[in-house]
């Protein structure tokens, strides 16, 4: 791809991101520890920062729970924010209880054997709930409901499409819940976790800690309802209390460096967008197909690369009209040593500040398919394998869901999908690749009409620039997806075409 300087990028494309107000009062050097982590490093980095907090004492009265409520969560008007039902009701005294309420713990007590720790203290863990919605939902862990028995109109409880019993939060709360479970996961993640409802959600260990259903339900939410200004301002009247913070409050896209979309790029606390650069509520990046093909309807524009074949005009890869692509070296009762692909057209990554591959795949007669195949971008000359797919058990000629596949290091790139085929004189198993489609976040086109409220890219004053993995750049020469940062204001920039 032809490199472009940041200011010929700067006049062909760029997304706006709106400014919002934060009351984001980040301590100098607090998260310093996290420049250049990613993953299971990231996410203990970020426990490390953390871990301590100087909770309050448990229950109502001076010192306790309830007036740290009072503080937390209560409006101008006196009422008590209650994040689990519609009720309304108003705080007495400071640090006394309301009628009707509980002091809720999101995290159960139960999780953890039920010891007062400091969990069980923790303000990041604990809100008002109105008390029939809290004995309802018991020690039930968060998800999606898919068959309601109780339900107040804010909280749902009832049983998942997995047969669990959970409970699932009201729209307007979900990314406020999804940024508090990753807090707990994070922060109490050397915990023994007890009991089926916390296997249900949780796995030993520091890392992931949160079952991979969980953490990809909770980035969605998270992404959907973006931390507003209640949210904000809780997570400071909380540090100012216990003296740590919720990170992923903080920074909205924490989530993707430790269990997301960005787990192979460095997370820098400098650079990354925070809360005061976030679009709570603005507009959605407009979704974008770049290629489809159902193979058993046509080539799809792929083309065919052999490295070695067992003879001339053997061919390794063929089109069935029944089942796509086909691939095996297995002929005349014969495993053969084989080595080829099929190679997709250039897909045009330009434009695009995300990217995901899904396909339709089958394998037989293979011991171990990840072992003989493969799935590789080509960019720039280069191969590289993909990871993250879902491989058939290799024993069927019945059809597999590859997943979604991140594409997301190419994004503003060009690009080539190949499905890599090798078998040897012992193993030629069969592959078959029916459809598959590459779909992404498009960037919109125009840095002159940026989002209303948002201040137009000026480039004759002074700005800053990064690379999409939060590393600062010069105005120089540059590859692929560019952050510009400027008077405060945040574009996301592609290059030329």
């Amino acid at each position: 791809m032809k490199k472009t300087t940041i200011s010929r990028a700067i006049a062909a494309i760029a997304v706006a991101m709106n400014t919002a107000p934060s009351a984001a009062q980040i301590p100098a050097g607090y998260y310093d520890n996290l420049k250049g982590k990613s993953g299971a490093e990231l996410k203990n980095a970020v426990h490390e920062t953390i871990k301590d907090a100087n909770v309050l004492d448990y229950g109502k009265g001076k010192g306790h729970t309830w007036e740290g409520f009072y503080t937390t969560d209560r409006t101008a008007d006196n009422q008590v924010i209650d994040r689990y039902s519609n009720d309304t009701r108003y705080f007495g005294s400071k640090g006394s209880s309301v009628g009707g309420m509980n002091i809720e713990h999101s995290f159960p007590k139960s999780w953890w054997g039920g010891s007062e720790n400091q969990a069980y203290k923790d303000l990041y863990n604990l809100m008002p709930s109105e008390q029939k919605i809290n004995s309802a939902k018991s020690n039930y862990p968060m998800g999606e409901v898919s068959k309601a028995t109780t339900d107040n109109g804010c909280t749902k409880v009832g049983t998942g499409s997995k047969g669990y019993k959970l409970w699932e939060p009201a729209d307007k709360w979900k990314g406020d819940f999804a940024r508090a479970y990753m807090y707990m996961a994070t922060t109490y993640q050397d915990f023994t976790w007890k009991g089926t409802q916390a296997l249900q959600i949780l796995q030993k260990g520091d890392y992931p800690t949160l079952q991979p259903w969980a953490y990809k339900l909770y980035i969605s939410w998270a992404k959907t309802d973006a931390p507003d200004e209640t949210e904000t301002s809780r997570n400071e009247a909380v540090s100012r209390i216990q003296g740590n913070r919720n990170p992923f409050v903080d920074f909205p896209n924490l989530m993707e460096y430790i269990w997301g979309d960005s787990t192979d790029y460095a997370f820098d606390p400098g650079t990354t967008l925070c809360t005061s650069e976030y679009t709570p509520g603005g507009e959605a990046p407009e979704q974008g197909t770049i290629y489809t093909a159902i193979f058993t309807d046509g080539t799809g524009g792929c083309t065919i690369s052999n490295k070695e074949v067992p003879q001339d005009g053997f061919e390794v890869w063929r089109l069935d009209n029944k089942y796509g692509w086909k691939g095996t070296a297995f002929a005349n009762n014969t495993n053969n040593a084989a080595d080829a692909s099929v190679v997709t057209p250039e897909l045009d990554l330009t434009g695009y500040a995300t990217a995901t591959l899904t396909f339709s795949h089958a394998a037989n007669f293979f011991a171990s398919p990840a072992d003989a195949l493969a799935v590789e971008v080509i960019c720039d000359g280069v191969a590289t394998p993909l990871n993250g797919i879902n491989w058939p058990r290799g024993n069927s000629w019945a059809f597999n869901e590859s997943g979604d596949i991140s594409l997301n290091a190419f994004a503003g790139k060009k690009i080539k999908i190949a499905f890599h085929y090798t078998s040897t004189s012992q193993e030629a198993g069969t592959w078959e690749i029916k459809s598959m489609t590459v779909s992404g976040e498009r960037l919109p086109s125009d840095i002159s009409a940026p989002s209303t409220g948002k201040a137009a890219f000026d480039p004759s004053e002074p700005y800053e620039t990064y690379t999409i993995d939060g590393r600062k750049t010069t105005n120089a020469d540059h590859d692929g997806v560019t952050i510009i940062r400027q008077g405060g204001n945040t574009w996301k920039v592609a290059p030329r075409k």
